[in-house]
């Protein structure tokens, strides 16, 4: 008989039904640009609403961003581990930063 072991915690847990609900949102919002595109809607619109979805995307990394330094971060300082968590997280910013 084998126990199951308990979920990590992770930077984002004490949020995650928050965060759950943004994403839903945002794939709404997905979903919507598809029916535009569908409807032959103007090209503005639809790229106001593209626009609009890569802010809350942007929104979402931002937290997870702050997440993670708050918590996994720190957890890996305690550890002696701060050198390899800050290229890791530098090399996620990055990649963030790495649009068009």
């Amino acid at each position: 008989m084998s126990q199951a072991t308990p979920a990590p915690t992770r930077g984002y847990s004490a949020t995650k039904e928050q965060l759950q609900t943004r994403l839903r949102r945002i794939e709404g919002q997905v979903r919507g640009i598809q029916n535009m595109v569908e409807e032959d809607r103007y090209c503005i619109d639809v790229l106001t609403q593209i626009s609009a979805i890569q802010a809350a995307l942007d929104k979402v990394a931002l937290g997870l961003l702050d997440g993670h330094v708050g918590h996994c971060m720190h957890e890996g300082a305690a550890e002696g581990r701060s050198d390899e968590m800050t290229a890791e997280m530098m090399a996620a910013v990055g990649r963030l930063m790495k649009r068009g």
